[in-house]
């Protein structure tokens, strides 16, 4: 009888020790699960925690292996916003910026040269600078590099409306409603102006003829500075004439 109770004490303790082993590890199981599950959602929701740059750590879950850690890499999605987000700013510095600071480029780069012609037409410095070819180089490449960016499919047969191929007001007034088509259609008067105000102050030291103000009427006004050297030209021509005859 003590053999059968002993054995029976024995036997009950063999059976509630694995129960309470696998009670203990089931319950330290779902202790950390929750410790993982409360840890993931301080961080973020729906079980993903930043790890590092480009990495999303995510807890899975199944009735065989349990809770699992799983890093994911987030690259893909990086490089598209990045590329979204550049080609935003892109799109917005091609539109706007590049061509305000291309306006503005080429205006502060001619006034130097006018201010020369204007203050000290005769002095060296004045000669030297107006005989560069460096301002026309860069200011052609400018222009360029904006008709590059300013040309559409649209540019000619906005150009030549006509059916006769002729240029129309309507046309060309739809082609220069663009920032960056006007941009470059200053940089090309900028141009040309510079070219004529450089004929006429040559035209001036050649024939000693005053030019300031013919010059300085080509940078905003240039078919009227040249219209006003014209004139200039031929009244000296004419008194110079009138002393002649005196003398």
């Amino acid at each position: 009888m003590a053999l059968s109770s002993c054995f029976s004490s024995s036997l009950s303790l063999k059976i509630d020790r694995p129960s309470l082993r696998s009670k203990t590890s089931c319950e330290s199981r779902i202790s950390q699960t929750h410790m993982l599950a409360l840890k993931s959602i301080n961080t973020e929701l729906f079980g993903q925690e930043v790890l590092g740059k480009g990495k999303i750590k995510c807890i899975g879950w199944s009735f065989l292996g349990g809770s699992r850690n799983i890093s994911k890499s987030n690259i893909g999605k990086n490089m598209v916003c990045r590329k979204s987000s550049s080609a935003v700013y892109a799109s917005w510095l091609s539109s706007s910026q590049i061509a305000s600071s291309a306006f503005t480029l080429g205006t502060v780069a001619v006034l130097p040269i006018y201010t020369f012609m204007v203050v000290a037409p005769k002095a060296d410095i004045t000669k030297k600078l107006v005989g560069s070819s460096i301002p026309y180089i860069s200011l052609g490449m400018l222009y360029a590099y904006l008709l590059y960016l300013s040309w559409t499919p649209d540019t000619i047969r906005l150009m030549f409306a006509s059916k006769y191929w002729l240029p129309e007001l309507p046309g060309i007034a739809k082609m220069f409603s663009s920032e960056m088509t006007l941009a470059s259609a200053w940089i090309h008067l900028l141009a040309v102006d510079l070219f004529a105000a450089r004929q006429v102050y040559y035209d001036g030291l050649q024939d000693n003829i005053e030019t300031r103000h013919s010059v300085s009427l080509c940078l905003l006004f240039c078919p009227v500075g040249i219209l006003v050297h014209l004139i200039t030209k031929a009244v000296t021509r004419s008194k110079e004439k009138a002393e002649h005859g005196i003398h």
